[in-house]
C-alpha cells in the first residue's frame, strides 16, 4: 500500500512539473506572439512606463530603451505641422518613436496666449493615439532664467500633469534651455515644479542645464533628490564638438542622466552647414552610449536645421525633405552609426 501511495505521488508530483513547463512555455510562446505583433522600439504598448536606472532609461521590464524622433518647432508659429499624416510618417518610415510639442513661453506662446494650451492638449492626444511618446517641453529661451515664470509653469504642469496621470506616453521636460543664469537657480525652479507633478504621476522629467542646456557637469554634485530625473544635452553640430562630448562623457561617469531633446546639423543659430562630418560624430556618440535624442525641427521655416524646404505644405513626403531632414530620416533609420 506504501508503495502504492509512493508511485502516485511521484506521478502527481511529476505532472505537476510537466504542467508548471507546459505553461510557462505557453506564457514565454504568448511573450514571444506580444513581441513580433509589437516592434519593441516604436510603441509604448510594449515599453509602458519609462524609468531612470542610474543614467540609463529603462522600460517597464527593465530593458534599455533608445528613445529616438523629432522636436516640432515653435507651436506658435508652425503648429500646422503636428497633423495626423506627419506623426504617421515620422513613426511608420523614420522610425520614430518620440515626438517633442515645443510650447514657447514667451515670444507668442503660453505666457502670451494662454490658448495654446488647448493645441498642446490636442497634439499630445495625437501622440498618444499613434502609441508613441510625446515631451511636453516648456520651451525656454529668450527669458533665461525659469523663475520669471516659475508660477506660469507650475500652473500649466499641474494642468497637464492631472490630466495625463495614467499615461505612461508623457515625458516632462520642464525648462529647454535656461541661460545667463546659475545651476542653483535651476535646481530651485525644477523642484518645485517637480513637486505639482508628482503630486499626479511618477513620469520621467527632463531638466534643463545652464548655457542652452550645455553645462550637463553642474548637477554632479547637487543632484535633485527625486526618482526619474534626467537632464537635458542640447548640441548643434557646427558649434557643438567634441569638448562637449568630453564634458557629457564626465557627466555619465559621475552619475549624470542625460537626454538629448535637441540637437541639429546646423551651427548654434540654427543655420550655416550642413556639418555632416560632426553631426556623424554626435550620434556614433549618443548610440554608443544609448543617450535617447530628438532632433531640431519638423518645420519650413528657411533655416539648416529645418527638416523641411521652405516650399513645403503642412503634410510632407520625402520630396519635401531638406540636406537636414534626409541626414536625419537615415540616422533614424540606423542607416547612419
Amino acid at each position: 500500500m506504501k508503495k502504492i501511495v509512493l508511485v502516485l505521488c511521484i506521478c502527481l508530483l511529476l505532472l505537476g512539473c510537466s504542467r508548471k513547463e507546459v505553461t510557462e512555455k505557453e506564457n514565454s510562446k504568448n511573450k514571444e506572439k506580444v513581441v513580433d505583433k509589437v516592434d519593441k522600439n516604436n510603441f509604448v504598448s510594449y515599453n509602458g512606463d519609462l524609468k531612470v536606472n542610474g543614467v540609463r532609461l529603462v522600460n517597464q521590464y527593465n530593458e534599455d530603451i533608445q528613445l529616438k524622433g523629432i522636436s516640432s518647432h515653435g507651436l506658435q508659429w508652425f503648429g500646422s505641422f503636428v497633423n495626423e499624416e506627419n506623426i504617421k510618417t515620422l513613426k511608420n518610415e523614420f522610425n520614430s518613436n518620440v515626438f517633442r510639442l515645443a510650447m514657447y513661453t514667451i515670444d507668442g506662446g503660453y505666457i502670451d496666449n494662454k490658448d495654446i494650451l488647448d493645441e498642446v492638449i490636442k497634439d499630445i492626444d495625437l501622440i498618444i493615439s499613434n502609441d508613441l511618446y510625446v515631451i511636453v517641453d516648456w520651451h525656454i529661451l529668450n527669458d533665461g532664467n525659469p523663475n520669471t515664470y516659475k508660477n506660469e509653469a507650475i500652473e500649466f504642469f499641474d494642468i497637464i500633469s492631472s490630466r495625463y496621470k495614467n499615461s505612461p506616453n508623457i515625458i516632462y521636460e520642464i525648462c529647454n534651455e535656461p541661460n545667463n543664469t546659475s545651476w542653483k537657480e535651476i535646481k530651485s525652479y525644477a523642484e518645485e515644479v517637480i513637486r505639482v507633478i508628482r503630486k499626479n504621476c511618477n513620469n520621467v522629467i527632463i531638466v534643463g542645464t545652464n548655457t542652452y542646456s550645455q553645462d550637463v557637469l553642474d548637477p554632479a554634485s547637487d543632484m535633485i533628490n527625486e526618482e526619474n530625473i534626467m537632464y537635458s544635452l542640447h548640441f548643434y553640430a557646427g558649434t557643438h564638438t567634441e569638448y562637449l562630448r568630453q564634458r557629457a562623457r564626465e557627466a555619465l561617469d559621475k552619475g549624470v542622466a542625460l537626454f538629448v531633446s535637441e540637437w541639429g546639423v546646423s551651427d548654434a543659430s540654427g543655420n550655416g552647414g550642413v556639418f555632416f562630418d560632426e553631426a556623424t560624430k554626435w550620434v556614433k556618440f549618443m548610440n554608443e552610449n544609448n543617450l535617447s535624442y530628438v532632433s531640431w525641427s519638423l518645420s519650413n521655416k528657411d533655416e539648416t536645421s529645418a527638416l523641411l524646404k521652405p516650399s513645403s505644405s503642412n503634410v510632407f513626403s520625402d520630396n519635401d525633405l531638406s540636406e537636414a531632414g534626409g541626414f536625419v530620416k537615415n540616422v533614424l533609420l540606423n542607416n547612419i552609426d
